[in-house]
């Protein structure tokens, strides 16, 4: 090219750069046609210039690396387009296209990421045009093609060789190869590369035009002159894509993603067109087949299904995109293709089939809609809401509903109906194919996933029973294998269930728990015996997950726990089930089975009610086994297990597998604290047990460990269990497959040679050592074996062995020692536990007869113990004297252990270092910081005092003639060692003394309770200064133990944990010294004169001792502590009283202040309410020695220390109600036994009288059941004054004003001996504290905020302190006297005037009656007057009416017939009320006065009987012979006879019902409330009745009437009932605004004519104006639905309950289409149904939530609705100016926010309502009023 043409080359370029710049994109062939006609420059040339300008433009953008702006990418795509378009004018120029992809195409897509993905695709489209118009496919085919591919190989990694290979086979050239891979290597190359997306979409691009090239050339049979083009190239591209998406699909999800949005969418496109491909490479022919790659893409789908749910989730999308392109159809393959290919059908995967059941029950939505929407396609079901053929198929007569339906299941269908749903019917006449119940199946699923409860009610049982239809037959148990896959999945008996088991999966798991109780009562409907050996297909998956799953929902079992119950109907139904499920298994799977049904507890967690059903299942299900074993036969049992053995493992590890499951539910049952409820499960567990298996074929360890689990107190001696326990482990039961005397013996036998096991575990190594975690480990060994072995021995001769061992280990203890060092610790451990055992058999037996027993304790038969109680002292015996032969050695071995304890081993003694499981270990326990050797040591020293001392005490209480000096001697030396021995200054030396006190304090409590007077002369002789007389004797004895411990702990080488134990040991010693006065003197002890065992100031030290720390107790301290307090103020009690305790001046208010004060910081800082403390702390702080000193309580005008701690104690108890249970409890005795003190704690008391509610409190009774010490301190309070009564509301909230009644009631027993012979000041201070409590009350009552309140709802917290108020009020009605008569009855009067609900009427009333009864005379004086005032309340009236009648029936003899002279004449005229209740009332009352009052007459009395009496014998003749009177009176069941006014007023009256149980206050329903429902149902009976004889009169009077104009007319006004009104009349004339009653709103027939009123005129006005309001508003209403506007609100994005019942209101007065709220469950809301004034029942609310709300809108907007929003925007709309179409969908914002931006990008306007004012914003509510109404105006103008 010359240097002229350059130059003017590179101006035309630079013109054309210009032009780029300018014009769009596609102007640009234009413009080139235009160059190049007009200058004659060359073609080649100018694609050459133009292609260079390129390469210096990408170079200069690649450089930068940064984003293009919108006027480069439009040069670019125009200087891209003009290269393309000369490309189309070369033909078949191959030079210039490969130029074009080197140089242009491939850097562009280097630079992908600096544009937009639409340039990408609009370069990419460009090129492939210009390359399918040229036919120059085989250029991309030997370039493009290859480098992408290689670029995706690349990204997953795939080998170099690997990708060599496969292009070599597509290019046959190794040169070609070689290029490639270079090339492809300066593509990866920074900067930039195309990404895996980009190539992937290019790639699919390619394949996609060369199909279209294709099809094109096929159809118009063109010949293509280049041969790479064609199905051959499209074959290889195909198969490039196919080897790298089977790479994709496994990569991670970028790489999944790719594979699934760009490559399988072309693949399958390519495939519906070809079946296979034909690839010729260098002469060979291979053939890539539709069907291998559909297998390929399925293999990948099942290793994805195997993966993560993401992975779940993109194989359901895959398996989607396939059948999308490749439904299933009968016929497969190309139309074209003259041979038929076989199409894989997935359908015959059984694998498919299995995931998409998992799907379908998946936790993500999205899964479970893929998996629906694959089904629906396998099964060709369209849609399912409204199958055909499987609802439809009923005859005329079935059209009518079921009579047994109920009405809202007959709305329910009427509502499916009008949805669409479908009809339900009773019967189908014919059989139904797979394809009905497939669309049944879907149905369901649909239904459960996305509608409404009404409608899975509508339909649910009926599509159940068509799919278990000719399932459960016999006859049809063999099923067709002839038919297509899916219709087998489905037509087999033993499929249907996997598929029900997926809807009922989605019922359990539904969000509405009436779907949820629908199919669960639906399931266990079913009668599974119709289905036989069917049943068991049930999926052991859902059974074990989901159903269990569901069961533990509580929704399923509203009855559960009621009245102590527990159990439900679904339970039972569960049972029943499982058992079924479970009869047709043999014994080794039915155990296997079992044993996965026990670990649902272990998989996932249950609640009470769920626990409770997983054993009653296990049990239902294993007594099974025990039936199926008794029935086969014992030897048929032995061959099956021995056949097992053959072909697996033992059965024997299933069971133990069984029973570590069933050990598990029994520790979980232990988290709930109701012993009922534990009680309960541990009965079903123990069942199962005894069903499955023998203990003779269980290791012993194994059988241990199960019995151990169970809650002590049920196996012990007298529990519940025991017996159970005894009878399974002696092979008393028929599940035994053994003879029981054999089990027995084994069972004995391992139990016989237990102790040998146990102690023979010894180490060979003499430095074998232990610590405290071991030691516990072999105790809690030795107390379960010696639990079992008391169970098992039924007699004595059967305890030999174990008496002979002990007695033979026992005297060479020491010599043991020598041999084996574990032996003498272990053999002490069992010792112990036996001991234990006889001492909770002692226990038991010493209460045994007692009547007193908590609700927890259970009664079992003499004959069920497992020893008589003749038998039982001779059992003692027996172990008392080989205790006794032993104990000398092993107080000789305990004083050899001692030598630790020594002063010369521990003063002397250097810390040693310690192990590393002490200095390692962080929280736990704390450990001793000791070596392991001196551990040792330490822990068999106080395991050998520890055996000692409860062996002695043991002799001592069983054999009291046997002399134990020795013991006795020992001990109390070592307690003199222990407290004398000198202080550690060393760690090791103080932890030794430390554990020296530990020994002591087991060894303190047998030695105070083996006390007696031989103690003293042990007293005397280790403390010379006690000879003397007047010395006191535990003076020196208990301050030198406090002395010296004080001592040890002020050392200051403990570390902080370490020094806590301590302090726990010295407390416990401490109480146990304390302690020593009491056990003496019960054991008969007498002091000589002048001989004390404290003085006073020994006391006061010790007192002093305990506050110091009594603020900052421990845990562990606390009892022994306050129980030490209480054992001081016991003794300064003595003190006071000149016995035992000398020098002593008691407790002064400074002790006290102190005590209280230290007691409230103790109290506040525990974190846990526990029983025991709190008992402890008040039977300590408020102490009756204490409380009866007036001093205490009021100290110059302002609270004493009592008073302070009891406001504290109650303040703190209205927080915690078992804190203000137990004060009550304690209070009230303590009240009871001084009278005097009541008059300073009237506030408490009112406090107390107005606390609580009827709650049940488990826990408490859980800890008075498992607690020991909680029932010892709860044992201590101050007995209340009712036992019945505590027993019966201890554990309620209730008994804190329970106690309180029944204080006063008692009190009133004390106050009636004022004036007597027997009075006292008590009997003074009872009935002041009384009528000062009463008069309180009544003020309070009149005067008080709440208490004075007339308006207030039902049940809510006024209404209940005013009910516990008046129940006081009756319960103090005995205090009121004749001085302050006067006042009490100005209060009750004022009172009854006010309006107050029925429930605590009945308790005005009550008192008043009692007032009058009491005194007489106030009848005359002031109920007579009240009864003449007519003008009075009619709610006061009744009061009054009901008062007078039961003062008439339950006054004297004396003075009753002066009442009935006084009262009755006034109530008879009430007889005719105009107040329909007063008037029912008063009949019912007067009737039972006149009956016991006027007894039948005979004839001739009659004769002479006076006027007035015969008016009085035929009234009460008419109201008795009266058919409304007898309903009334029989409605009322017998209440009037059983009233009584007295009883009404005492504890057991008033908190115990007298009619039946209720739950509000203990309140029975009262008269007034039984009269009122009465005569409403009555009313509402007539009003029904009457509207039915209107609509039966009108139709009769049609009937007969003859006349044909007549006629006529009605069918005219029948035909225009819907447009014309009724005809004017007078009648008519009233106030539109009615208040309809239930049978008002009935569809009733309500033709219109004017013939038809002049039929009506004998009835009376009232009914006729009734039946005319009927038919205006059935009228009105039909025009109604006819003449809505098409208006529809929407109100989703609202939550204010006003703002939502207005818009209600708002919409029903413009008849809005229909209002959409978020949650329609906010109708149902009170205030909701006061402001919105019933409109929600006639206009048509839907629920749309907020999540919804978008698809909700562009749903409308495809319907023809305009979307509007009334929102201010910039480009909002005046109201006034916008012009509303008929079709409108109104958006309201929220209050604060407004319409969010996402929601307004869909409105088609936003509309703003004009405003003048300085506020911006109108309230919501009037906005859309405001709009509303501008809507209807509009309408109506048009």
């Amino acid at each position: 090219m010359s240097t002229q043409e350059t130059h003017s080359m590179a101006t035309l370029i630079t013109s054309l750069s210009t032009s780029f710049s300018q014009v769009p994109p596609a102007a640009v062939p234009a413009v080139l046609d235009c160059i190049l006609a007009s200058t004659g420059v060359s073609r080649s040339s100018l694609f050459a210039s133009l292609l260079d300008t390129f390469t210096k433009l990408s170079e200069g953008v690649m450089k930068n690396d940064q984003k293009l702006d919108s006027h480069d990418c439009n040069y670019l795509a125009s200087l891209v387009g003009a290269l393309c378009h000369l490309l189309k004018k070369f033909d078949t120029n191959l030079g210039a296209l490969e130029s074009f992809i080197w140089k242009c195409f491939l850097p562009l897509i280097k630079m992908a990421h600096m544009f937009s993905r639409n340039m990408l695709n609009q370069i990419t489209e460009s090129f492939i045009n210009a390359v399918t118009e040229t036919n120059t496919w085989v250029v991309v085919e030997a370039t493009l093609v290859p480098i992408f591919l290689t670029l995706v190989a690349s990204s997953i990694g795939m080998p170099e060789k690997e990708v060599s290979d496969t292009f070599q086979l597509m290019l046959g050239s190794n040169d070609w190869v070689n290029h490639i891979e270079m090339t492809t290597k300066n593509i990866l190359s920074p900067p930039g590369s195309p990404s895996l997306p980009i190539s992937c979409h290019i790639l699919t691009l390619m394949l996609d035009a060369v199909l279209q090239s294709q099809k094109i050339a096929a159809s118009s049979e063109s010949i293509i002159a280049n041969g790479c083009f064609g199905e051959n190239f499209a074959g290889k591209l195909t198969w490039g894509l196919c080897s790298l998406t089977e790479q994709l699909l496994l990569q991670n999800l970028e790489h999944r993603s790719c594979a699934t949005a760009f490559l399988l969418p072309i693949i399958f496109k390519a495939f519906s067109s070809y079946c296979s491909f034909q690839i010729s490479i260098d002469g060979q022919t291979f053939t890539l087949s539709r069907n291998n790659f559909f297998m390929k893409i399925w293999k990948c789908c099942g290793t994805l299904f195997s993966l993560g749910t993401v992975e779940r989730r993109d194989a359901f999308g895959i398996l989607s995109l396939y059948l999308s392109f490749f439904p299933f159809t009968e016929e497969s393959g190309d139309t074209n293709m003259s041979d038929k290919v076989e199409c894989f059908d997935i359908r015959a995967e059984t694998k498919f089939w299995d995931e998409i059941k998992r799907g379908l029950v998946d936790k993500e939505s999205l899964v479970r809609k893929q998996s629906l929407h694959i089904l629906k396609i396998a099964l060709r079901v369209n849609g399912a809401a409204q199958p055909s053929g499987v609802l439809e198929d009923i005859s005329a007569e079935n059209n009518s509903m079921p009579h047994s339906m109920t009405k809202r299941e007959l709305w329910a269908d009427k509502e499916a109906k009008s949805l669409g749903v479908g009809k339900i019917c009773s019967q189908v006449e014919s059989s139904p194919d797979s394809q009905n119940k497939w669309e049944a199946f879907v149905l369901l699923y649909e239904m459960l996933e996305e509608y409404g409860t009404h409608l899975v009610e509508a339909a649910w049982n009926y599509q159940v029973s068509l799919l278990l239809r000719n399932s459960s037959s016999d006859a049809n148990n063999k099923t067709s294998i002839s038919g297509a896959v899916h219709q087998n999945q489905i037509e087999s008996p033993g499929e249907i269930f996997n598929w029900l088991a997926i809807l009922w999966e989605r019922g359990f798991n539904h969000d509405n728990p009436q779907v949820r109780c629908l199919i669960m009562q639906s399931f266990l409907g079913i009668d599974w015996k119709n289905y036989g050996t069917h049943a068991r297909t049930v999926p052991g998956y859902f059974v074990l997950g989901s159903f269990i799953q569901g069961l533990n929902d509580p929704v399923h079992h509203k009855e559960f726990g009621v009245k102590g119950i527990y159990s439900s109907m679904t339970i039972e139904g569960a049972a029943n089930f499982l058992s079924e499920y479970t009869s047709y298994l043999n014994v080794r799977k039915c155990i296997m089975f079992l044993s996965d049904l026990a670990s649902a507890a272990k998989r996932q967690p249950l609640g009470r009610v769920g626990l409770m059903c997983l054993a009653e299942c296990i049990s239902s299900a294993a007594c099974l086994v025990r039936k199926n074993n008794s029935e086969i036969g014992a030897q048929f049992f032995e061959d099956g297990v021995h056949d097992v053995i053959k072909v697996g493992k033992s059965p024997h590890n299933d069971k133990i597998v069984l029973l570590d499951a069933l050990r598990f539910i029994i520790e979980s049952s232990k988290q709930h604290f109701n012993s009922n409820y534990r009680l309960r499960v541990c009965e079903k567990v123990l069942d199962s047990a005894a069903s499955v298996v023998c203990t003779c074929d269980l290791p012993l360890d194994v059988l241990l460990h199960f019995i151990s689990t169970f809650p002590w107190e049920f196996t012990d001696h007298d529990g519940p269990l025991r017996e159970k326990i005894r009878q399974w482990l002696m092979g008393c039961g028929k599940r035994c497959s053994v003879n029981c005397c054999s089990t027995e013996m084994k069972l004995l036998k391992s139990l016989y040679d237990f102790p040998n096991r146990f102690t023979s575990h010894c180490n060979d190594d003499a430095s074998t050592t232990f610590d405290d975690e071991d030691l516990d480990a072999w105790e809690f060994e030795a107390k379960r074996w010696a639990r079992v072995l008391f169970i098992a021995c039924m007699e004595e001769y059967q305890l030999l062995p174990i008496l002979m061992f002990i007695q033979n280990h026992g005297s060479d203890v020491c010599k043991q020692n020598n041999k084996m060092d574990l032996f003498p610790v272990k053999f002490f451990i069992l010792i112990l536990s036996l001991v234990l055992e006889l001492q909770m058999m002692q226990e038991r037996v010493a209460k045994h007869g007692s009547k007193l027993r908590t609700k927890s304790e259970f009664f079992v038969p003499e004959s069920m113990n497992e020893f008589s109680h003749a038998d039982v002292p001779n059992l003692y015996q027996k172990f008392t004297d080989i205790f006794l032969l032993i104990l000398e050695e092993l107080v000789s071995f305990a004083n050899l252990s001692c030598s630790i304890f020594s002063n010369n081993n521990t003063t002397t003694m250097r810390d040693a270092t310690l192990p590393g499981s002490v200095t390692g270990k962080l929280g736990g326990p704390s450990q001793r910081r000791l070596s392991s050797s001196t551990t040792t040591a330490v822990l068999q020293a106080i395991m050998s005092m520890k055996a000692v001392a409860t062996i002695s005490s043991f002799c001592a209480r069983v054999k009291t003639d046997v002399s134990l000096d020795l013991p006795i001697n020992f001990l109390w030396d070592f307690f003199w060692k222990t407290i004398s021995s000198p202080a550690c200054d060393s760690e090791t030396g103080a932890e030794i003394r430390l554990a020296a006190y530990e020994a002591l304090a087991p060894t303190l409590t047998a030695l105070v309770s083996v006390c007696s007077p031989q103690t003293l002369d042990i007293l005397k002789k280790n403390d010379s200064s006690l000879l003397s007389d007047g010395k006191p004797l535990l003076d020196s004895l208990v301050l030198s133990f406090l002395q010296n411990i004080n001592k040890l702990l002020t050392v200051g080488v403990f570390v902080r944990s370490r020094r806590a134990i301590l302090m726990n040991w010295k407390w416990i010693c401490l109480e146990s010294l304390l302690s020593i006065p009491c056990y003496a003197l019960r054991n008969g002890l007498l002091l000589e004169a002048n001989n004390f065992v404290f003085s006073g100031a020994a006391l006061r030290c010790i007192f002093s001792d305990i506050l110091e720390s009594l603020e900052n107790a421990g845990e562990g301290s606390v009892l022994p502590m306050l129980r030490s307090v209480r054992l001081v103020l016991d003794l300064f009690a003595q003190g006071k009283s000149g016995s035992l305790v000398c020098l002593c001046d008691g407790v002064d208010s400074q002790m006290l202040w102190h005590l209280v004060h230290s007691s409230w910081i103790l109290h506040v800082s525990c974190n846990k309410r526990k029983v025991a403390p709190i008992a402890a702390l008040l039977s300590s702080v408020l102490h009756s020695s204490l409380f009866s000193d007036e001093s205490m309580h009021i100290i110059d005008g302002a609270p004493g220390p009592l008073k302070w701690f009891v406001e504290k104690i109650l303040e703190e108890g209205t927080k915690s109600p078992r804190t203000i249970r137990l004060a009550a409890l304690h209070l009230t005795g303590l009240w009871l036994s001084y009278p005097r003190i009541i008059k300073y704690y009237v506030k408490e008391l009112k406090l107390l009288s107005l606390h609580g509610s009827v709650a049940f409190d488990e826990d408490f009774e859980g800890e008075l059941a498992d607690n020991r010490d909680t029932r010892a301190e709860v044992s201590l309070l101050a007995k209340g004054p009712d036992p019945e009564l505590t027993k019966a509301f201890i554990n309620t909230e209730l008994y804190a004003r329970a106690s309180v009644a029944v204080l006063f009631y008692k009190l009133a027993d004390m106050a009636v001996m004022v004036g007597s012979t027997n009075e006292n000041a008590d009997c003074h201070a009872a009935l002041e504290s009384g009528k000062m409590f009463l008069l309180e009350l009544l003020d309070s009552a009149v005067n008080d905020k709440d208490l004075a309140k007339e308006l207030y709802k039902k049940y809510s917290a006024i209404h209940r302190r005013k009910v516990r108020a008046w129940q006081m009020i009756c319960i103090l009605s005995h205090f009121v006297c004749q001085d302050i008569v006067s006042e009490v009855a100005r209060c009750l009067h004022t009172s009854l005037y006010r309006n107050n609900l029925p429930a605590v009427r009945q308790y005005l009333e009550t008192f008043a009656i009692n007032i009058y009864l009491k005194f007489p005379s106030l009848v005359g004086e002031q109920l007579v007057p009240i009864l003449r005032d007519y003008d009075m309340r009619p709610q006061a009236l009744s009061s009054y009416v009901f008062i007078a009648a039961n003062v008439i029936l339950h006054a004297s003899q004396s003075v009753q017939h002066r009442h009935l002279n006084e009262l009755l004449p006034p109530i008879v005229p009430l007889l005719t009320s105009h107040h329909h209740s007063l008037r029912g009332f008063t009949q019912l009352l007067v009737y039972q006065v006149l009956c016991k009052l006027f007894p039948p007459l005979d004839s001739k009395a009659a004769e002479t009987m006076t006027l007035e009496k015969r008016c009085f014998e035929d009234l009460k003749s008419y109201l008795a012979k009266n058919s409304d009177c007898t309903r009334l009176r029989q409605s009322m069941e017998g209440y009037l006879d059983a009233y009584s006014p007295h009883s009404s007023v005492t504890p057991a009256g008033v908190f115990i019902n007298r009619v039946e149980d209720v739950e509000f206050e203990c309140v029975p329903k009262s008269l007034m409330d039984q009269v009122l429902n009465f005569l409403n149902d009555v009313r509402e009976d007539l009003r029904n009745s009457m509207a039915k004889d209107v609509v039966t009169i009108k139709n009769e009077s049609l009937r007969s009437d003859g006349d044909q104009d007549h006629m006529a007319i009605l069918s005219n006004a029948n035909e225009r009932k819907l447009s014309t009104r009724l005809p004017k009349d007078t009648s008519l004339d009233f106030q539109k605004k009615i208040t309809l009653s239930k049978h008002e709103k009935q569809d009733i027939n309500v033709n219109s004519h004017q013939e038809t009123y002049k039929q009506l005129q004998e009835i009376e006005k009232d009914d006729k104006l009734l039946a005319q309001v009927l038919q205006s508003r059935t009228l009105g209403m039909e025009r109604e639905r006819s003449s809505r506007q098409h208006l529809i609100l929407v109100a989703s994005l609202l939550d204010r309950i006003p703002n939502l019942a207005g818009l209600a209101r708002t919409c029903e007065v413009f008849k809005a289409s229909s209002l959409a709220i978020a949650d329609t469950n906010v109708l149902h809301d009170k205030q909701f149904q006061l402001i919105s004034v019933t409109a929600e029942k006639w206009v048509p609310i839907i629920e749309v939530p907020v999540n919804s709300l978008k698809v909700f809108l562009q749903k409308k907007k495809r319907e023809g609705f305009s979307i509007l929003g009334l929102e201010q925007t910039a480009n909002s709309i005046p109201l006034d100016q916008y012009i509303f179409p008929k079709d409108t969908v109104l958006v309201l914002g929220r209050e604060k926010e407004g319409i969010p931006v996402d929601i307004i990008h869909i409105l088609d306007a936003c509309l703003e309502i004009p405003q003048l004012g300085v506020v911006r914003s109108l309230n919501v509510h009037v906005s859309g009023a405001i709009a509303l109404w501008e809507y209807t105006r509009q309408q109506r103008s048009q």
